[in-house]
């Protein structure tokens, strides 16, 4: 699965924020997996929505901003039917589609490139988990964006197996950042599509980024 490479002012984009506190920061793969979740939960609370079903259709383009605690209260007091996706430390909230030409000046002016999060050395695990493609070294908030088109991918794409007792356990996400020669052969397993990065930023198009899998133990 790839993205459009050029990106039409009209077309429709989900912006999902990410809370980010300098002070006391979530580690990196907390926000992957809020991100993730976000993108899904703002998805599920209204799926039948006209929008939602063209933007599924297209390139399901998504824009991972990161707001401080201050402007992430303003992102949930101008949307606030919008439900949290919480992992640890980590906030983040997934909004509905909107034309990238017309998004709200408060989300607009919220910052896109450079986000990043401190590393872990716990590894964040669930039955539900995304692989990274390490070898990439993208930011928290590039990898934050892949890690979201592969579980809204395999969440809108499966058969279904498996989705609904993972909701009921109000949706874990772990996180797998492997070397590259790990991250294709685990990929012959995933569960969904590998996706493919159009290289807008920080990577060279087509590149392999993310994928989900299940681990069975």
């Amino acid at each position: 699965m790839t993205e459009l490479r050029d990106r039409d002012p009209g077309e429709l984009v989900q912006p999902i924020i990410l809370r980010i506190d300098k002070e006391d920061p979530s580690s990196e793969d907390e926000g992957l997996s809020a991100v993730s979740r976000a993108a899904v939960i703002a998805y599920l609370q209204d799926p039948h929505n006209p929008e939602w079903q063209q933007w599924a259709s297209q390139a399901f383009a998504k824009s991972v901003r990161r707001a401080n605690p201050k402007m992430f209260a303003k992102v949930l007091e101008m949307f606030p039917d919008q439900m949290v996706s919480e992992v640890g430390k980590a906030q983040a909230v997934g909004l509905p589609p909107l034309p990238a030409a017309d998004l709200p000046k408060l989300i607009a002016k919220l910052q896109v490139s450079g986000t990043q999060l401190p590393k872990s050395e716990e590894i964040l695990t669930s039955k539900v988990n995304i692989a990274v493609n390490a070898s990439l070294e993208m930011s928290t908030g590039k990898a934050a964006a892949q890690c979201a088109h592969a579980l809204f991918a395999w969440l809108t794409e499966s058969d279904g197996q498996g989705i609904e007792s993972w909701l009921k356990a109000h949706a874990p996400v772990g996180i797998r950042h492997l070397p590259r020669t790990d991250f294709d052969a685990l990929s012959q397993h995933a569960v969904g599509p590998v996706i493919q990065d159009a290289g807008r930023t920080e990577i060279e198009p087509g590149s392999t980024t993310a994928f989900v899998f299940i681990d069975e133990d």
